[in-house]
């Protein structure tokens, strides 16, 4: 796994979970910190936060669509998810299961 960052509060709590990672806050930046973790075959996750993935969303999209791995994981940062929906709502509306 490999954690592409804004912000340092939720790159250190993947820190302190093993997860290597960057810092990192412009489309050059996101670029790069993506093709240095392609080039780590033993990296099969690239987590992303949301907000990252907006800012280089056609890039992201280009790779996500042309490599079969990597997979790529867009997650929310500390301050929790910018979408109105979440998984869990997703599976509650689906199948009726609260899951928390």
């Amino acid at each position: 796994m490999f954690v592409i960052s804004d912000n340092n509060d939720t790159f250190t709590g993947m820190k302190l979970c093993g997860v290597n990672g960057v810092v990192v806050h412009t489309e050059e930046e996101v670029v790069a910190a993506v093709e240095r973790a392609l080039e780590d075959k033993s990296i099969g996750i690239i987590m992303i936060t949301e907000k990252l993935r907006r800012l280089a969303d056609s890039y992201i999209s280009q790779k996500m669509n042309s490599l079969g791995e990597p997979l790529f994981l867009e997650i929310p940062d500390r301050h929790g998810s910018t979408r109105n929906s979440s998984m869990s709502s997703f599976i509650s509306t689906s199948i009726g299961l609260k899951v928390d």
